[in-house]
């Protein structure tokens, strides 16, 4: 049996329940310690095609000390018959990553425990995807690699932990580590006999090492080689030091406080003890540390922005997101931000586990709205510079960029349970910045209190009480009656508004009639409907892989919405890559056979510098063929580079 993994495999692995995989893996595992058995590893596995991968050999490198260790080690393999590629990663595509086989890094650890300059998007791109659960934690289930670090042990805790980090996001990411991590100081006088006998063992075991009854290579330096079935006996603790586990859950439902207040003039900032002035605080040392790790900037006592991922795609040229596609924002001039962390739900596919604060009214220290607006946007345009020198981040999208016209209220919470959510609006619609803004209806008052929002949109999980309970899993007890009243306070606004469907299948995908019927309720202007995204097992969600539809099943479930609404509803828009589909009204959207789905921004803005009553007709423009539903692009813009993979774990169609 081959050592590295299969396609065959990988589906399995993906489409099994945790239960089932942990008997599988255990019984496999039990086989296994019985009857031992030598194991080669073949950093060339696609040998006997025409076209050979090899392995690649990066070097992260500041003063030359790791390429010149690199370039060594790069002569043994070769020596060995081991073809590897000897690679920057200034130079190479990190999204080509999960097609790598075989990967061996060599990385310095610069000031403050950092990469130097020239590695840091590649880290940073492998931290980010080890901690997006949109990626997965099978991205590298077929490749396996080896990490050295070189360092001074006299910077302490820093010593070498940038080769600690390469191995732990690897691993994160389903990599599988054949020799353990080999660590050399600078300072030690004994680089180069440290790295030697680290390269002897990684070559041993490349060229076919024998596991010992307790499944380790045998040698100094051991590591679990079939780590495909083995796993790790400290997952669990591992996923709770994360962050990711139950223990890392923090739920404030029933926190007790005084009623809102503000202190104007700056943002407060939480201590120690998670209390301000007295009160409590929203974010606490444990939430702050939880979201911190994910990658969330938090502003002040409740708030947070992040860049997305789509953001960094438009800025390389490599296409927009869904809201490019069908309401024409520039992707790489959005802003990703919340004014409140706190969510009334805990959903079945809340991506991030549950870890930011439930609450069911607002009881926490209030922090100054423009204060939230301006930090929001510093922080934004700091990590956008960090953009810079990213291959394909021209100076003209750089520059565009810093200065963000879009702000998608829709980071995690519920936006609209900040009190001050109208000014803080307003100061973005002053700064001519559109708004985003998602409610996952359970505040109707707060709906029917908002001024006019660029788009409004409201969460609609389910169709029905029962299934809104199972997939949402709400605080408030009256939760359907507030559903049915946010729906019905969407219906009395005049700017744009929709309805966000998100797909589970097993949940919600057979509710087409009773999706119809909610219709009528909220008469959004716009339906989209998404795929729920799999964002990895949980103790708090039993949601599989299995629960993901194809785009073809979402492209299918709008199509029969359509057909319901006997025309005042068509399909309008796509957005392939994203697994999402557009419903629009035909009365409002479609002129003379043409539809106009995309916003006039600067009309927008205008209209609302005026203060005279407007509707969403007033600032609508056309919508560009290639985003039209059946277009050949797919929603991809063709103005922008399409980078396409071989393969991908994601299901966009059949």
């Amino acid at each position: 049996m081959p050592f590295s993994a299969t396609p065959t495999r990988i589906t399995l692995l993906a489409l099994l329940s945790a239960t089932t995989f942990y008997c599988f893996y255990k019984s496999r595992r039990l086989k296994l310690l019985k009857n031992p058995k030598p194991r080669a590893l073949n950093p060339n596995p696609d040998t006997t095609s025409t076209n050979p991968r090899k392995g690649k050999l990066f070097f992260v490198s500041q003063t030359g000390t790791s390429k010149t260790l690199a370039s060594r080690l790069h002569g043994i393999l070769t020596s060995n018959d081991l073809l590897f590629e000897l690679v920057d990663p200034e130079t190479y595509e990190p999204e080509d990553l999960f097609k790598e086989t075989l990967v061996i890094v060599v990385a310095s650890t610069w000031e403050d425990g950092k990469p130097p300059e020239k590695a840091r998007f590649f880290a940073n791109w492998l931290a980010e995807s080890a901690d997006d659960f949109r990626v997965g934690s099978l991205m590298l289930s077929n490749c396996k690699f080896a990490v050295f670090g070189v360092g001074s042990s006299s910077y302490g805790e820093t010593y070498n932990a940038v080769a600690k980090e390469f191995s732990k996001r690897l691993k994160e990411l389903g990599g599988n580590e054949i020799v353990s991590i080999g660590e050399g100081d600078v300072d030690g006088g004994d680089l180069d006999q440290v790295f030697d006998g680290w390269s002897r063992e990684v070559v041993r075991v490349l060229k076919g090492a024998k596991i010992g009854e307790n499944g380790q290579v045998w040698g100094n330096n051991t590591s679990t080689v079939d780590d495909e079935f083995y796993g790790s006996d400290d997952d669990e603790e591992e996923d709770d030091e994360d962050g990711g586990g139950e223990s890392g859950i923090v739920d404030l439902e029933d926190i007790a406080g005084k009623g809102p207040s503000r202190k104007s003039g700056s943002v407060a900032q939480s201590n120690v003890n998670g209390k301000l002035d007295g009160e409590k605080v929203m974010v606490t040392p444990v939430i702050r540390a939880n979201l911190e790790k994910q990658g969330y900037k938090i502003i002040g006592t409740h708030s947070g922005v992040k860049i997305c991922r789509w953001t960094k795609s438009q800025l390389r040229g490599r296409g927009g997101c869904y809201k490019h596609s069908f309401y024409g924002i520039e992707s790489h001039r959005c802003m990703e931000a919340t004014p409140s962390l706190a969510c009334a739900n805990k959903c079945v596919f809340c991506w991030r586990h549950h870890t930011n604060p439930v609450g069911k009214n607002w009881q926490w220290k209030m922090d100054d709205p423009i204060e939230i607006v301006n930090t929001a946007i510093d922080l934004h345009t700091k990590m956008i510079k960090q953009m810079k020198g990213v291959p394909g981040v021209t100076l003209e999208r750089l520059t565009e960029g810093l200065s963000p016209r879009h702000c998608a209220l829709s980071l995690v919470g519920e936006p609209i349970m900040y009190p001050e959510i109208n000014t803080l609006v307003d100061e973005l619609h002053r700064r001519r910045i559109s708004t985003f803004l998602v409610t996952n209806a359970q505040f109707p008052e707060k709906i029917k209190m908002l001024n006019p929002i660029t788009q409004l949109y409201v969460s609609v999980d389910a169709a029905t009480k029962e299934s809104l309970k199972a997939i949402d899993r709400p605080l408030f007890g009256d939760f359907w009656e507030r559903f049915i009243d946010s729906l019905k306070a969407l219906h009395e606004k005049q700017q744009r508004t929709v309805y966000r469907l998100t797909l589970v299948k097993g949940w919600n995908t057979e509710e087409v009639d009773a999706y119809f019927k909610l219709f009528s309720v909220g008469r959004p202007d716009f339906i989209e409907i998404k795929g729920v995204t799999y964002c990895g097992s949980s103790a708090t969600s039993k949601m599989t892989m299995e629960n993901v539809p194809w785009h073809s099943d979402v492209k299918q479930f709008s199509e029969a919405l359509a057909l319901k609404s006997k025309g005042e509803y068509e399909v309008a828009c796509e957005h392939a890559h994203s697994c999402c589909v557009l419903l629009a009204r035909t009365d409002k959207f479609k002129v003379n056979g043409q539809w106009f789905t995309w916003i006039d921004y600067d009309k927008f803005h205008d209209l609302v510098a005026a203060g005279k009553p407007f509707d969403s007709k007033d600032y609508m423009a056309a919508t560009p063929p290639w985003a039209v539903y059946g277009a050949e692009e797919g929603g991809f813009d063709p103005d922008q580079s399409r980078y396409r993979k071989e393969r991908h774990h994601h299901k966009l169609s059949r």
